[in-house]
């Protein structure tokens, strides 16, 4: 039997409204992918932290505040630390494409989905990306 793909979606940082995070996570927990979510809030030690304890295949980020070009180079540094370079980290919310660019090329983040994105993409992003090595 194959093993489900477990993900963990995350609110990084203050950013208050988590509709659209909730909304993927229950599509690809649809999709057949086991998925925790994290609430509101959440430090990038704390997301780590979560990610390493659930033993997950993916982190999603989803993100509105603006504040992802701190926030989600950080996250991906203390993934590093934690010897977590093969989970695959896709972002989504209010990034611009530049700002999506330089976090894909210098920091790690596999993929940036924009607001519009089609549910579709990311569980398909998602299933021909991640690595089931572990477990």
């Amino acid at each position: 039997m194959e093993r489900k793909i477990r993900v963990l979606v995350a609110k990084p940082g203050l950013d208050g409204h988590d509709r659209g995070a909730k909304v993927i996570a229950r599509t690809l927990r649809d999709a057949g992918m086991e998925v925790i979510y994290t609430g509101l809030q959440q430090t990038p030690q704390m997301i780590v932290e979560a990610a390493l304890q659930e033993d997950v295949d993916v982190i999603g980020l989803s993100i509105l505040s603006g504040a992802h070009m701190t926030l989600l180079p950080k996250v991906m540094q203390l993934l590093r630390e934690q010897g977590m370079t093969d989970v695959l980290v896709v972002a989504g919310g209010i990034i611009s494409d530049e700002d999506a660019e330089i976090l894909k090329r210098e920091h790690g983040i596999a993929e940036v989905f924009g607001p519009g994105s089609s549910t579709q993409a990311i569980i398909d992003f998602i299933r021909s990306n991640v690595q089931l090595t572990r477990g």
